[in-house]
């Protein structure tokens, strides 16, 4: 990790898919023997049930098949049995083959035809205390279980275990905002990764001041991908700011010079997600820098991000953190807009959100705690007049991706300090 951003990064090198499948591999095997257990036993939850169908992907289910199984096979069941006693976690899946070495086959369909039955015989061998499925009104991550599923199972499963079911809200989003070590390992890099598309992206490789248009860019970013062998998680953006213009210029809008460039870019691989929003500046003829006032706004958005990075507590709401990155920036005199959120294998992931853009005050989905070892999109920006622009108003939105570790809040790649400059000449 580094609190400074490259200004032209190389490109790391990106791994053949083969390496990619063992490296993920690792990583979840990992994952699956350290995080699950410490969950399970935090939450006091005995046995987790999970279950996802073919072409309807379940959230937590998607993260947890390896590499080679691409997606949930008819009906795919994970069980998860804590037997206590500080013995290990056993991993199940309700299936005639096993999940990458990962998950031991439980169920043989010539001796049991009814997979329901096959659930209810191994609860029953269990007899677990209490029964974890994915359901949750306010998170999508964490309502996996179908109501058809809940009934056909509920309709299979004993009535002294079906008052033994609970919500496994919790476990799930835990699950997934939890980043361990050997993520931490790579997610600098791959944030590094995009940051280099980035600065090609806003380069005179790919833009010709005069002919350029924005969504030539947006284009080039995703052939460029393609021919890298990555995805985007969204289809990328590129605006302009221009001078007497109110609102970003997207489209057909043709680069020029004295233009600000936004863009916003994120990239999926190792099954990470990067999230990022950088500007750039078009030189004008005999300019070397930009104009005073824009690189005051840019330097606004940084101290609006220190506010939020020093409001990150332990157990703090997504809506605590916000009111008090609020109150610091508007007591320095800016004029912030905060709308951060997790980041991992989602791009909005789970956990808890600081803001939306429409909403300053607060919301229901910002009621879940900050939890340590997480990663975040540091997502924001501070309003400033631009004195060269007439006074011009301009939003300064700056994105950058960041770790908690519990006691502080770092940058993956760093952070934007100066604006990209575009030489605007033939």
């Amino acid at each position: 990790m580094s609190d400074s951003e490259q200004a032209r990064p190389e490109l790391p090198q990106i791994l053949p898919m083969r390496e990619r499948a063992k490296l993920e591999n690792r990583i979840l095997a990992d994952r699956l023997d350290t995080i699950v257990p410490k969950l399970m036993r935090e939450q006091k939850v005995s046995m987790w049930l999970l279950m996802a169908r073919e072409y309807f992907e379940e959230p937590v289910v998607n993260t947890m098949l390896n590499a080679e199984s691409l997606h949930a096979r008819r009906r795919t069941i994970l069980i998860f049995f804590d037997p206590g006693n500080g013995q290990p976690v056993e991993r199940i899946t309700v299936s005639r083959y096993g999940l990458g070495g990962l998950f031991k086959p439980a169920w043989d369909p010539d001796k049991q035809p009814d997979q329901w039955k096959a659930v209810a015989d191994i609860i029953a061998a269990r007899n677990p205390a209490t029964i974890a499925i994915n359901t949750s009104s306010l998170s999508a991550f964490a309502d996996g279980m179908t109501l058809s599923q809940y009934k056909d199972m509920t309709a299979a499963l004993p009535a002294r275990f079906q008052s033994r079911i609970v919500s496994g809200e919790t476990l799930a989003i835990r699950w997934l905002e939890t980043r361990t070590p050997m993520e931490m390992a790579i997610y600098p890099g791959i944030v590094r990764t995009a940051h280099a598309i980035i600065a090609d992206a806003f380069s005179r490789k790919v833009i010709t001041p005069g002919k350029t248009t924005t969504d030539d860019v947006v284009w080039w970013y995703r052939q460029h991908l393609t021919d890298l062998g990555l995805v985007p998680w969204f289809q990328p953006s590129v605006a302009v700011l221009r001078q007497g213009q109110k609102d970003m210029l997207e489209g057909d809008t043709v680069i020029q010079p004295g233009d600000i460039l936004w863009t916003d870019f994120g990239i999926t691989y190792l099954r990470l997600n990067t999230d990022t929003q950088h500007l750039a500046y078009v030189l004008k003829p005999g300019e070397t820098q930009a104009p005073a006032g824009l690189r005051a706004g840019l330097k606004a958005a940084n101290a609006v991000q220190d506010a939020l990075l020093s409001s990150f507590k332990v157990g703090a709401t997504g809506n605590e953190v916000l009111a008090a990155a609020r109150a610091k920036a508007i007591a320095a005199g800016l004029k912030p807009s905060i709308y951060s959120h997790p980041l991992g294998y989602h791009g909005h992931a789970a956990g808890t959100a600081i803001g939306f853009w429409d909403n300053q005050k607060g919301d229901e989905r910002g009621l879940y705690p900050v939890h340590p070892n997480t990663t975040w999109s540091i997502e924001l920006a501070a309003y400033a007049p631009v004195p060269e622009w007439d006074g011009q108003e301009v939003q300064f939105r700056a994105e950058e991706n960041a770790y908690f570790d519990g006691g502080r809040v770092r940058f993956l790649d760093g952070r934007q300090t100066a604006i990209t400059l575009i030489p605007g000449g033939n």
